[in-house]
């Protein structure tokens, strides 16, 4: 038997307490205009209590998919990078040796982790920022970059991970031209909240572009 959630008996509790405002004013006949206004306040309030807790289950549930979506894919990509012949299979990039193959896929482990993190509202945009930051200055993770440059092209430009690859490709230029000034390059400003989203939770489903980066399914490598 499935255990529900806080949440979701706080919810049930709403939905039985407001149908029992819905009943009291016919149950009341001999008074019909007693208390008529303060149920209706009521009833407003339970409602409201009820709608604001689906949305918050359904942003919980939409998070909890995206971990375990995640999950799924870096199971495969650690699975690639014991065995060359899956790297191979798994792998867009062609020309490269099985250790360079194996580091271009971890290289994007690490970034769609990242990703993810921001994606389930663990860190902001600010923060996500200063992740990448530290993770462009590692040589293995730059070549991934500019190898996989032609996977990025087809993002629709207002996806999340269109405008976090702008922001990387913004960091890679100003880290290039000044390398002793890692800590304050690339984009400072917070990027508008996508529709529908508080400033910087995971995107709606449907807000991410089919061929996104790891925690969507698209590898990179």
């Amino acid at each position: 038997m499935a255990t529900l959630t806080p949440a979701a008996r706080r919810i049930g509790s709403a939905v039985v307490a407001a149908l029992g405002l819905m009943r009291a004013p016919f149950t009341a006949r001999r008074n019909p205009r007693r208390r008529q206004e303060e149920l209706t306040l009521e009833l407003l309030a339970k409602l409201t209590f009820i709608a604001e807790g689906i949305e918050h289950m359904a942003e919980e549930v939409h998070r909890t998919n995206l971990i375990q979506q995640h999950r799924l894919v870096t199971e495969q990509l650690d699975r690639a990078i014991d065995d060359p012949s899956l790297a191979a299979a798994l792998s867009t990039l062609n020309g490269i040796s099985d250790l360079k193959r194996r580091q271009m896929m971890f290289a994007n482990r690490e970034y769609g982790t990242i990703l993810l993190a921001h994606r389930v509202g663990y860190v902001d945009w600010n923060e996500l920022l200063g992740h990448l930051r530290m993770l462009s200055r590692n040589e293995v993770f730059a070549e991934y970059w500019e190898r996989t440059v032609e996977h990025r092209r087809s993002l629709p430009e207002k996806s999340l991970e269109a405008r976090v690859g702008r922001a990387v490709d913004t960091i890679m230029e100003e880290l290039a031209d000044d390398p002793d000034e890692w800590w304050v390059v690339g984009p400072a400003p917070d990027p508008p909240p996508m529709p529908g989203n508080a400033p910087d939770p995971a995107p709606k489903p449907g807000d991410a572009p089919e061929h996104a980066s790891e925690p969507q399914g698209e590898r990179h490598s």
